[in-house]
Order: C-alpha cells, then sequence, then structure tokens
C-alpha cells in the first residue's frame, strides 16, 4: 500500500485551526467566570487595574485574579500596558462583555456553555439511541442566561426599530389590541409591550411550566400583571382565542411540530391580523452555513435545539432548519399569502444571528 504524502502546508494550516478553537473555548471559559462574578462590569465601571489592585476592588483571591487577566489578555478580550503593569476592558468590548441588556451584549452566551456541556452524555446516548435531552434537563442557570442573552433585542429593538417599520401594527397597538407570544420563555417580549402600549393586552404560552413561573415572576415585578398572562400551552394543538398580534421569536425551528405550529397561529389570528416571526439567519443550502457563527449555530443545535424537539419525538429541524426559503413554504401551506423579511438597520447580536419576518 502506498504511504499517504500529507499536504505540510495544508496540515500545519489545519492544526493552527484547531489551537485556536481550542483556545477560544478556553477564553468562553473564562469569560463565564468573568461574567458569574461581575469582573467585567468592574473593569468597565472602574478602569484598569494591576492584578493586585483588581483582587481588591472584586474581593477575589489575587493569584486566580492575575491568572485570569493573563488569560484574557492573551485570547486580547482585555489589554495589558506593560508601563504600568495595567489590565484594562476596552469601550468597544466592554458593549460586548459588560453592557448587561445592551444590543451588543454577549457574556451572558459563555453561562449557557456549562448547562450544555452537563447533558453532554445524554446527548451523546441520543446519537447512539435516537431521542434527546428534555427541556427540563437543563436548569436554572440556562434560562437565566438565555433571557439575558435576548434581553437586548427586546430592551432596544422591538419597540424602538421593529415595530416602527411597522406603523399600521404599533398604531392598533397604541389603540388598543390582543396579542399573544408563542414560546415566550421568560416572557421579556410581552412584558415589554405591555409597558410600551398600555391599551394592549399580552399573553404568553410556553410548553416549559419553568419558563412561565419565571415570566410571571418577571411580570409582577414590572407591574404589568394587569394585563399580561402567562399560560402553559402546546400551541401545536391551536390557541385558545383570536389575536391582532401573535410572535414567535426563535421559537419555531425548536418546536415539536413547525408545520402545526405555523397552521394554529395562521387559525388564530384576526383577519386584519400580522404574525411577526424570528428565526435564524441561516442559508438555504446548509453547506453554505459557514465559519465560526455557523459552527456555534450547529453546536447549540445538537446540543439544545434540535436534542429537545427530538426528546418529545418532535422534528428535530435544528437552529438552522428555517431558511428564509423554508418559512416561506411553510407559511403558504398554512394559509398566509404574504410573507415580507424585515430589514435590519442597526448593530445588534440580532442582526448577526436572527432574521425578523412580517407574515399576513
Amino acid at each position: 500500500m502506498a504511504q499517504l504524502v500529507l499536504d505540510e502546508a495544508r496540515t500545519a494550516a489545519f492544526l493552527t485551526t484547531v489551537v485556536r478553537d481550542a483556545g477560544g473555548v478556553m477564553a468562553a471559559l473564562l469569560s463565564a467566570v468573568g461574567d458569574r462574578l461581575g469582573l467585567f462590569k468592574d473593569l468597565a465601571r472602574n478602569g484598569p487595574a494591576t492584578s493586585r489592585e483588581f483582587a481588591a476592588r472584586t474581593g477575589i483571591d489575587e493569584r486566580y485574579a492575575r491568572e485570569w487577566l493573563r488569560g484574557l489578555a492573551a485570547a486580547e478580550y482585555l489589554e495589558f500596558d506593560s508601563q504600568t503593569d495595567r489590565y484594562s476592558l476596552p469601550p468597544e468590548h466592554a458593549a460586548a462583555l459588560a453592557e448587561e441588556a445592551g444590543p451588543l451584549f454577549v457574556a451572558s452566551a459563555f453561562r449557557m456553555l456549562p448547562p450544555l456541556v452537563d447533558n453532554l452524555d445524554g446527548v451523546v446516548d441520543a446519537f447512539v439511541h435516537g431521542g434527546g435531552v428534555h427541556q427540563a434537563s437543563y436548569g436554572a442557570d440556562w434560562w437565566d442566561n438565555m433571557q439575558r442573552f435576548t434581553a437586548g433585542w427586546y430592551e432596544h429593538l422591538l419597540v424602538q426599530e421593529w415595530l416602527p417599520a411597522l406603523p399600521d401594527l404599533r398604531a392598533k397597538l397604541v389603540r388598543g389590541a390582543v396579542a399573544a407570544d408563542i414560546g415566550c420563555g421568560a416572557g421579556c417580549a410581552s412584558i415589554k409591550l405591555a409597558e410600551a402600549f398600555p391599551n394592549s393586552r399580552f399573553v404568553g404560552f410556553d410548553m416549559f411550566a419553568g419558563q412561565i413561573e419565571l415570566a410571571r415572576s418577571a411580570a409582577s415585578q414590572a407591574g404589568v400583571g394587569d394585563r399580561v398572562t402567562f399560560e402553559v400551552l402546546d400551541a401545536r394543538h391551536g390557541l385558545p382565542d383570536q389575536y391582532d398580534l401573535i410572535t414567535t421569536f426563535d421559537a419555531v425551528h425548536e418546536s415539536v411540530d413547525p408545520p402545526a405550529v405555523i397552521r394554529a397561529i395562521r387559525n388564530a389570528l384576526k383577519t386584519d391580523g400580522t404574525y411577526l416571526m424570528a428565526e435564524m439567519n441561516c442559508a438555504d443550502d446548509p453547506h453554505d452555513n459557514r465559519g465560526p457563527l455557523a459552527a456555534f449555530f450547529y453546536g447549540l443545535s445538537l446540543l439544545y435545539c434540535m436534542t429537545t424537539s427530538l426528546a418529545d419525538g418532535g422534528a428535530g429541524l435544528g437552529t438552522c432548519g428555517l431558511p428564509e426559503t423554508e418559512v416561506r413554504r411553510l407559511c403558504v401551506e398554512a394559509g398566509f399569502s404574504n410573507v415580507r423579511r424585515l430589514p435590519s438597520s442597526s448593530m445588534s447580536v440580532f442582526s448577526l444571528e436572527s432574521v425578523l419576518y412580517e407574515i399576513k
């Protein structure tokens, strides 16, 4: 048998990629620690510091502070000034790592990694035996940080950018409308809309009781419990009322039966109602999904979105399972006649990872 001759340049390039990605995993885990302990927020608020100053400011052990600072300086998340021996967080980086609920905030995504790893054995078992890992297996830390990760959409885009692009819908909400959010999670969207449009009434539905409990608590704390309710509901079996507005925010691709959910939404919309769907920003051809963001999507799919759907015998579309062509096909089959992709003009995490559609 002829000996395989490797292309040394190609091998070296691949090893560089592997080392880069392994370093990225470590940077992500260090960032999860930093977010949990408020270390990024301290650097953003109080400015550069030596490891001793930083440890004193944050109340952590100096040796751990020093290693954490060095590690994230190596990853170029932090900057180091050799003249002063101080580490700093550039303001451009602070927008992503320290500005809670900001449009670019991603630090909470790092906190979602440990719950994914905790469920790795279950996913490996599903590789062999089929099925999947149920939502309830992911725990409170997962749900809390998922809420933190998406909060920026609702704080900076929903009322400020998305609804102004739909003036007729916005006017209807000002006058008073009835709206439902399917797959509402912790209720951020409904609560934000209730704060902005006090004449309207909102209900959030989710299959997972743990999320509904979080949503009810959040609505009470926000003081909008008089006009927002949350209920455990499997939307594929139908909705209990007729609505002027129905929304799904990154929810349909991980549902058990996406076509049934969209049909139920169509049947529950009033004649002049609007359906707003946010779905992942992915290509029609799966092989065109390339690069770090696509790799993140597919990892998230295997470790959460796809497996939780398959755990209930669902379609398991996965994170990249609803590209624009498929969204349009499912909506037309459900009886909708118009699907419009809305442009995104702002710089935000949402504009990178998701697409918003107006459907009638």
